[in-house]
């Protein structure tokens, strides 16, 4: 009997086109069949939809007005675990076996959807509610990391309504403790490096706390880290996975969100262009940072590697990496001989073993 698999893709972040991309190329590659798979897209205004039309258009944006959509939502009735479909007056209910929240960003990579379905009792692909929470929160991530010696840059973090009450206050305590710039701005909540600014004075520093505030509410400003950006992907609940490490060349300044989805801006380098000791440390820094923060399914690992020193710095954890076609999560698996369609069953798997395990 085939599995009920609900892909859930779209959403109200600033990511809701790459969360298209990554659907797009993750429904390509489940089996038909193993799997029944069940489309529901969520529009940038928040209205859930059972979408049956072809894969093209979810990557397009046009799958929004497909004439054959319906309302649709996911029953929190413990009893029902599926998807709740309303065709006029007539209500349906398919039964879902796994969900993959293809969802980056807010409302989506933050926990609040993972809430949703553990409440729901759905087993689902990826971190639960808390694990997706902290991770995505850049402030509690450095805050959970370091007291565990994981080394990360230093940074200065504060609430925007602290800001604009004294900015002169926040910035002269910028400067005398992170010294120098250029300098990362962040909102402490955003993901696909939305938001983010590298700034080298002053005045660009005001201008970028302004635009992450945009994003959210917290806010830090961080050193800029001269030196390789490395990402190790790992799989797994319990017997963990950790791929080698990817390397990521920016070709256009710091590896932003065009770099990384629109303009092509990057080289990938799989294996990265690093001594063998110094991927063997990256990734067991990446499996004791998955196991602190409590993270299940997937997450990407990102750091630097510091040139004057060759010192190892965690820089976050992606929860839900993206899975489209130029994505170095399954890039470095299908380099671990997992390719997009193994991993895919994989990630299944490790859900629902995760759901009898917490069941």
């Amino acid at each position: 009997m085939k599995n009920h698999i609900l892909v859930i893709f779209g959403g109200m972040s600033r990511e809701h086109e790459i969360s298209l991309l990554s659907a797009a190329n993750v429904i390509k590659h489940l089996s038909e069949e193993k799997y029944n798979v069940i489309m529901v897209g969520i529009t940038k205004s928040g209205q859930w939809m059972r979408y049956r039309g072809s894969v093209e258009d979810i990557k397009s944006g046009a799958w929004s007005d497909h004439p054959l959509n319906l309302t649709a939502n996911i029953s929190q009735d413990r009893s029902i675990k599926g998807l709740i479909v309303l065709d006029e007056e007539k209500v349906s209910i398919e039964p879902v076996d796994v969900v993959i929240p293809v969802l980056h960003g807010k409302n989506g990579e933050d926990g609040k959807l993972q809430g949703l379905l553990e409440i729901s009792g759905i087993p689902f692909v990826g971190c639960g509610t808390a694990s997706s929470a902290n991770c995505m929160d850049k402030v509690i991530t450095d805050i959970i990391l370091r007291n565990v010696g994981i080394k990360k840059a230093n940074l200065v973090w504060f609430y925007f309504k602290e800001y604009e009450k004294n900015p002169e206050e926040i910035i002269k305590k910028i400067e005398l403790n992170l010294k120098k710039y250029p300098l990362f701005v962040k909102p402490s909540n955003s993901g696909s490096s939305v938001g983010i600014s590298h700034v080298k004075n002053r005045e660009e520093l005001k201008e970028a706390i302004f635009l992450a505030a945009e994003e959210d509410h917290k806010i830090l400003v961080e050193e800029s880290i001269d030196g390789k950006e490395l990402e190790c992907a790992v799989l797994g609940n319990k017997d963990l996975i950790a791929s080698v490490v990817g390397e990521i060349e920016p070709l256009n300044g710091f590896y932003d969100y065009n770099a990384k989805y629109l303009d092509n801006t990057s080289a990938l380098h799989i294996p990265a262009r690093i001594d063998d000791n110094i991927s063997d440390k990256i990734r067991e820094i990446a499996l004791k940072a998955y196991k602190t923060m409590g993270c299940t399914g997937l997450a990407r690992i990102d750091f630097f590697l510091r040139s004057k020193d060759n010192e190892i710095i965690l820089n976050e954890i992606n929860s839900l990496p993206g899975f489209t076609d130029i994505s170095m999560y399954p890039k470095l698996m299908d380099k671990m001989k997992i390719p997009l369609n193994k991993l895919l069953d994989k990630l299944i798997s490790l859900a629902l073993e995760r759901d009898e395990n917490d069941g």
